[in-house]
């Protein structure tokens, strides 16, 4: 599965209904550094499609989530477990960084391939 686009309402549902572990793509069309970014939000999409799933919200078009979440600059990627924000980037990071930093998002201690 390629990522979900969210909007408030779906964002709020996936993040109380998600089986899974989520990763919330933060991001604006305008964005150079974003755009820059959505090839490495997609490939961990699908790498990792049977354990987490991939969401991107447009801050545009839905500041209050980004505002809640304290998103002040673009691309930031929140990852969540259960309901709760557990891992934060900000900024353009190769597949690598992203790998790296969704090692808080798993429980089960797997190391990020």
């Amino acid at each position: 599965m390629a990522t979900l686009t969210l909007s408030e309402a779906s964002f709020t549902a996936l993040l109380r209904d998600a089986a899974k572990p989520v990763l919330v793509d933060f991001w604006a069309p305008w964005c150079a550094p974003c755009r820059l970014m959505a090839p490495v939000v997609e490939a961990v999409a699908r790498q990792f499609e049977d354990e987490l799933i991939v969401g991107k919200l447009n801050v545009d078009d839905h500041p209050r989530v980004a505002q809640a979440y304290g998103v002040m600059s673009i691309p930031t990627l929140i990852g969540f477990r259960e309901g709760m924000p557990v891992m934060r980037l900000q900024g353009l990071a190769p597949k690598h960084a992203v790998l790296q930093a969704l090692e808080s998002v798993w429980n089960d201690g797997r190391d990020g391939e």
